[in-house]
This record gives structure tokens, C-alpha cells and sequence, in this order.
């Protein structure tokens, strides 16, 4: 897997208000409807959002709904490691699948699914308000 051949030098941790602002400014650069700061604080109200990988377990499933790296700061891993870390806690959460919809467009973001194993089930056609453009929807088993 790649994420073994990745700098040891990482560390993942529940997001604080103090990373609100940095948050904010990868999110406006990493999505063309980006949330609002208000969305990230309801998030950080719940239990399982982390950092910037956003992601709810519902009953014995995990849905997947963020996953960003900073543009300075991207093809270093980080989105890599931080799947990793949503798919290592699904399964120690005795969940079935994770679930996530991703732009048709993002080749970048689609390499990185399937590399994990997630294969698409789906398409939710104009899913993205701001151009229409469909989601594909993906699945990933972990039984």
C-alpha cells in the first residue's frame, strides 16, 4: 500500500476552533461551493469529524463527506494517509463500507478511491448546485 512508503513524521488530531481559519482557507481553494465556517463549527459539534478529512458513521456505515489538502501542499500524501485513517477507523468501528460521492471531473480524487480499494456503484446526476456536474458515487467493503 502507499501509505507505507510515507515520512512516519504525521500526526492526526481532532480539529480545534484554533484550525477553523486554515480549514476555511484549504476549503475555499479545494472546492468550487466550499462550506461555510459555520458548517465546520455543527461538524466539529459531532463526534467523529476530524481535521479535514469530514466523515459521519451512521449505524454500521461511513459516509465520507470531505476529504481536502491544501493546493501547497498536495501530492505529499496527506489525503492518503488521512483516508487511511477514515478506512482503519471504520473497521475498528465494525462498519460494513464507507460510502462517498466525488466529482466526475476529479481524476485526482477518483486515482486515490480506487487505490483503496473503492469502486463506484453509482452516478447522482447535477449533484453540485454551483455547475451541475454528477457525483459518482463509491463504495468501499470492509468485511
Amino acid at each position: 500500500m502507499a501509505v507505507a512508503k510515507l515520512p512516519a513524521a504525521f500526526s492526526i488530531e481532532p480539529m480545534r476552533l484554533g484550525d477553523l481559519d486554515d480549514v476555511m482557507e484549504i476549503e475555499k481553494l479545494s472546492f468550487k461551493s466550499p462550506w461555510s465556517g459555520q458548517v465546520f463549527l455543527e461538524e466539529m459539534a459531532r463526534r467523529r469529524a476530524v481535521a479535514f478529512g469530514n466523515y459521519w458513521q451512521v449505524a454500521d456505515e461511513v459516509h465520507l463527506l470531505n476529504l481536502a489538502t491544501h493546493p501547497e501542499a498536495r501530492r505529499a500524501g496527506h489525503a492518503s494517509r488521512m483516508l487511511a485513517h477514515i478506512v482503519a477507523f471504520g473497521r475498528a468501528q465494525g462498519c460494513r463500507l464507507i460510502t462517498l460521492e466525488v466529482r466526475r471531473s476529479n481524476a485526482a480524487a477518483l486515482r486515490l478511491y480506487r487505490r483503496y480499494g473503492f469502486r463506484a456503484v453509482g452516478v447522482r446526476p447535477n449533484y453540485y448546485a454551483e455547475d451541475q456536474e454528477d457525483a459518482i458515487v463509491m463504495l468501499l467493503d470492509l468485511e
